[in-house]
């Protein structure tokens, strides 16, 4: 009885860890495939995130959110609350609400 509590252990492990990965996998895909869809109350703006982080629009070379190269990108753009965009201070200038 004990070899099969062993064997039947592993598998659920086996099953969890498979779904989560599946799961992780999906979210990866979806964060990167097109833009992140409009927030109530919240800013685009731009210069703000950092490589990796935006939201959306780049510039050449990325696809999207979380494709920014570089920190601040004047061309990238991060959701904030509405209303703060041109008071983040970065080490590059402040936060803009067009794209420069």
């Amino acid at each position: 009885m004990t070899s099969k509590t062993n064997r039947v252990a592993p598998n659920r492990v086996a099953a969890t860890l498979a779904g989560s990965l599946v799961a992780a996998l999906g979210m990866v895909a979806s964060a990167s495939a097109g833009p992140v869809a409009a927030q109530p109350g919240m800013d685009k703006c731009y210069g703000v995130s950092l490589a990796g982080q935006n939201d959306c629009a780049a510039g050449a070379g990325t696809t999207c959110a979380g494709t920014s190269k570089v920190d601040y990108d004047a061309k990238a753009w991060k959701f904030v609350a509405k209303g703060t965009c041109e008071t983040i201070k970065t080490p590059k200038g402040m936060g803009m609400l067009k794209p420069m």
